[in-house]
């Protein structure tokens, strides 16, 4: 952190300078600059295939970049960075699956990395911790099988905090769930980045469920990108401009929809807003 007279500055956590992810012939996206800062909430966006699970992966340091630079708290990026923690997509798991919810949040541990073994009653503690801190204590005892789409999520959290992350990676975890749960689970990242000044990311394809938790989107599309607040970046200009054809962005009762003006149905798009139809 460095100070300038009276005025703290944060330093970013996050560092993306002319960054450019591609996959053969096929660019995700390119030229892309972005910093976030400890707190910071952070929405990517668009549609399927544009790379934004991709990019996830590059600051868990399982893609590299073939242009540009990337930093996490100034360093590379790596596999098994205690600062970074990662929530995954929600998956279904089998109802025979023998294994408690507090077994699946142990498994987040890494011995070499937070200096536990498997059984060390340490990590054990650190597993109630956890449990308690996302409200999960009432079923983390339960076979994880025949918990609910909700519930199974908040134990992925809780393994995702067991490092007491500063940057804590999200992909699509509201996907498949109600929208009780939606709201639950955004309600339990956004308080804990709260307490904690943890930075988000959150790849969505709906940002509904988080639209007043958001700070900023990164919105990406055929290669191209666009940073900025949502009343800068989920407008028709800016969305017609990215995705190179005409784009109606609606806001109704504090809700965003997003439809291609092309469409003369003017499909309303709710389940999944930020895809556009065709």
């Amino acid at each position: 952190m460095a100070q300038t007279g009276l005025k703290v500055v944060l330093e970013p956590i996050v560092s993306l300078k002319k960054a450019t992810l591609r996959f053969g012939e096929r660019t995700l996206w390119e030229g892309l600059n972005l910093s976030i800062k400890p707190g910071e909430f952070v929405a990517v966006l668009g549609p399927n295939g544009t790379g934004k699970t991709s990019l996830l992966k590059v600051l868990l340091g399982l893609n590299e970049l073939v242009e540009g630079e990337v930093r996490i708290n100034a360093e590379l990026p790596h596999r098994g960075n205690s600062q970074v923690g990662y929530v995954p997509q929600q998956k279904a798991f089998d109802r025979d699956l023998p294994i408690r919810g507090r077994d699946l949040v142990h498994f987040g541990f890494d011995g070499h990395r937070f200096g536990f073994v498997r059984h060390d009653k340490r990590a054990w503690q650190r597993v109630d911790e956890v449990i308690k801190e996302v409200g999960a204590a009432s079923y983390a005892d339960k076979p994880i099988g025949l918990l609910s789409g909700g519930e199974q999520q908040r134990l992925r959290i809780a393994q995702a905090l067991l490092s007491k992350p500063g940057l804590l990676l999200c992909d699509e975890p509201l996907l498949s769930l109600d929208l009780k749960s939606q709201f639950a689970v955004s309600e339990l990242i956004d308080s804990y980045r709260r307490r904690f000044n943890t930075a988000i990311m959150f790849v969505t394809h709906d940002i509904n469920p988080i639209l007043g938790m958001v700070d900023r989107v990164l919105y990406l599309v055929g290669g191209k990108w666009a940073i900025g607040t949502p009343h800068e970046v989920l407008t028709t200009e800016s969305l017609s401009r990215l995705y190179g054809t005409p784009i109606d962005v609606l806001h109704v009762h504090d809700r965003v929809i997003i439809v291609n003006a092309n469409d003369n149905g003017h499909h309303h798009i709710d389940k999944q807003p930020l895809e556009t139809q065709t």
